[in-house]
Parts: structure tokens; C-alpha cells; sequence
């Protein structure tokens, strides 16, 4: 049995009818730009754990980059994301070794860590900046979708959820009143 009869068989025996099924039963299965394939690139995986590293960098917790989430992001791209969104993404690689390149004249691999922190920060002004402006039907911001990925690839994986987040394996009764001491950690879900 595969994935898509185990999934109609379990809608079928609980009699509830799924909303949006066929897409459920579908998944991630956008078509994929012509270009897509040089994310796949070990060079590019290492530059997007670099990005995301400057994003969510190690602490007294594990960084982006030790997390997997350079490894992350390319199937993400390539799964899950519409052809529009892929290619922003793809060109947005190429503009943000551009700003570098521009700014510092040097590839963004090459900076030092405090000359990325201050690359991100102003393409992350420039996106913001966008994003006030931005209309429906515009285009996302390349930066956004780097943000979001690895915002999504760090939590979702064992490192952020079970150190940067707390974590129980087994969680306990539902308490709405839980104190909440100021600097204390989200709970992982």
C-alpha cells in the first residue's frame, strides 16, 4: 500500500471528508526551474548554511549550520516551492553575492562574520523596505524566503527543538496558567 491509499483509506474509515485532499495526497510536488540543480551543489549547500549560520548563529545552543539547515533548504526550494518563488530564490543567490561582491569586493563566503552580520542586516533593511511597499501579485523578496527557510529548516530540526527550544518527549497535562519567567525558552511542539 502507498502513501496516497493508506491516507484515502484512513479519510474513508473515519467517514470525515478532507478538505483540500487532493492536494494533501499530493504533497510537495511543485514542477522545478530548469536551473534548480545548482543548489544541489556542495559549494551552494555550504554558502546557504553560511547565510543561515549569520541568521541564527551558534550560541549556547548549536547554530544554523551545524542544525543541517544548508542541506535543508535546497529540497525545500525544489519541493515545495511554486517555479515563481524557485526562481527569486535562484536569482536571489546571485544578487546577494552581487551586494557582496559590491560592497565588499569579495565573495560572501570570503567575509569575516562580522561583515556578513552587517551584509544581511542591510539587505534584511532593503527587504523590509520592500515589503512596505510590496502589492498583491508582487513578487516575494529573495531575502524573506532565506529568512523563512531557515527560520523553518533550524526549529524543525532535532537541534532547535530540543536545545534551542525546551522540549519534554513525553509532555504532561495542559496548564494555561504556567509561569512564565522572563528569558525562558519557547516549548517545542
Amino acid at each position: 500500500m502507498n502513501r496516497r491509499e493508506a491516507l484515502s483509506l484512513v479519510a474513508w474509515i473515519t467517514g470525515g471528508l478532507v478538505a483540500g485532499s487532493d492536494m494533501m495526497l499530493q504533497g510537495c510536488t511543485s514542477r522545478i526551474t530548469p536551473n534548480i540543480k545548482k543548489l544541489f551543489d556542495p559549494l551552494v549547500i555550504d554558502m546557504l548554511g553560511d547565510v543561515a549560520e549569520t541568521i541564527l548563529p551558534k550560541t549556547n545552543s548549536p547554530g544554523a549550520k551545524e542544525a543541517g539547515v544548508g542541506e535543508f533548504i535546497p529540497v525545500m526550494v525544489r519541493d515545495c516551492y511554486s517555479r515563481k518563488d524557485q526562481a527569486i530564490f535562484m536569482d536571489g543567490i546571485a544578487k546577494l553575492e552581487d551586494v557582496s561582491g559590491k560592497r565588499y569586493k569579495r565573495k560572501f563566503q570570503e567575509l569575516s562574520p562580522e561583515e556578513r552580520k552587517n551584509l544581511l542586516i542591510g539587505i534584511d533593511r532593503e527587504m523590509k523596505e520592500y515589503k512596505s511597499r510590496q502589492t498583491e501579485g508582487q513578487p516575494n523578496h529573495y531575502f524573506d524566503l532565506f529568512k523563512q527557510l531557515t527560520l523553518l529548516g533550524y526549529f524543525t530540526s532535532e537541534a532547535g527543538a530540543t536545545q534551542a527550544l525546551r522540549y519534554l518527549q513525553i509532555p504532561g497535562r495542559y496548564d494555561g496558567s504556567y509561569s512564565y519567567k522572563k528569558g525562558d525558552r519557547a516549548w517545542a511542539i
